[in-house]
């Protein structure tokens, strides 16, 4: 069985699509749609742009989700997922590969989720800081034990991988608390805000009505999904678990682990980047992975 996976933010690099436009009709048909539907040129910021221009939330999810839908809509007939996930950000880029989803409306509600979460992050200074090297339950312990602040854990990424969200100050005692503990890492991203914290709340609350206002279908294949890591083909649960995604964990480890479980023996991974496959790998060393290709 063949799993279908799309990354999030952070695989995003200057110059990506570009081939995609230059060599394929559709491909140049679908960025300027999605021009028209931006009202902004992203794929001049996509091709020509720095790593910083590509860095802003409201340019990098669109970035990815293109690149990403793109890639599937050109694999034509090859594109025959058994299943599909996506990692946070992924998650839409899944559900458009997989046919729950128009492209434009896709791209809408990718476009949405970006200014609403740039605005969630600008009323709280909050951060989100990458462990590695300790068991889930010992990370998730500091964060329950950490009062007055709000931190809590945000993506499953792999085990002993886990990445922690909240307050500059919570995350700042979550750190100094998980190095004492034994912490191979304890470090800081490079993001805007808290995702996948309560603090996203007035981007869940934004993104809710944008959600229940789009119609969304019976996909080709179930979709794992972040909030449960289990397979979805209901479109009203579906949009309920994409609510909630901006407030809870991306339970990333349980996904991969319900997807061996249930027979996966390939992934291949559509968009920029190979994260993806190399945390399946961390799974099930024997896993076959490859990158899409058209």
């Amino acid at each position: 069985m063949t799993a279908y996976v799309f990354p999030g933010q952070g695989s995003q690099f200057p110059g990506m699509g570009k081939d995609l436009y230059e060599n394929f009709s559709k491909a140049k048909d679908m960025f300027h749609k999605a021009n028209n539907i931006l009202k902004f040129k992203i794929t001049d910021i996509m091709f020509e742009g720095t790593e910083e221009e590509l860095k802003q939330t409201n340019v990098t999810q669109p970035a990815i989700f293109l690149h990403s839908v793109i890639l599937a809509e050109l694999m034509g007939d090859n594109f025959k997922p058994d299943m599909v996930a996506g990692h946070s950000l992924g998650e839409f880029s899944a559900l458009v590969a997989n046919k729950t989803l128009s492209f434009e409306d896709g791209l809408k509600l990718v476009a949405k989720r970006a200014s609403a979460m740039q605005k969630a992050c600008e009323i709280t200074p909050s951060t989100m800081a990458a462990i590695i090297g300790l068991e889930d339950k010992v990370v998730e312990e500091v964060c329950k034990e950490i009062e007055d602040e709000i931190v809590v854990p945000a993506n499953y990424n792999t085990p002993g991988q886990l990445v922690i969200s909240g307050t500059e100050k919570g995350i700042d005692l979550a750190i100094e608390k998980l190095k004492a503990l034994g912490a191979k890492r304890a470090l800081k991203l490079k993001v805007g805000g808290a995702f996948h914290s309560p603090l996203m709340e007035p981007a869940r609350a934004e993104l809710e009505k944008a959600i229940r206002d789009t119609k969304f279908e019976e996909g080709i294949c179930p979709i794992y999904q972040n909030v449960t890591g289990q397979p979805v083909n209901d479109p009203e649960i579906i949009k309920t678990n994409l609510i909630k995604q901006l407030v809870s964990p991306v339970k990333w480890t349980q996904t991969m682990q319900n997807m061996l479980a249930d027979g996966v023996d390939k992934v291949v991974e559509v968009g920029p980047g190979k994260v993806l496959q190399g945390m399946f790998k961390k799974i099930d060393r024997k896993i076959e992975t490859e990158s899409a290709k058209v």
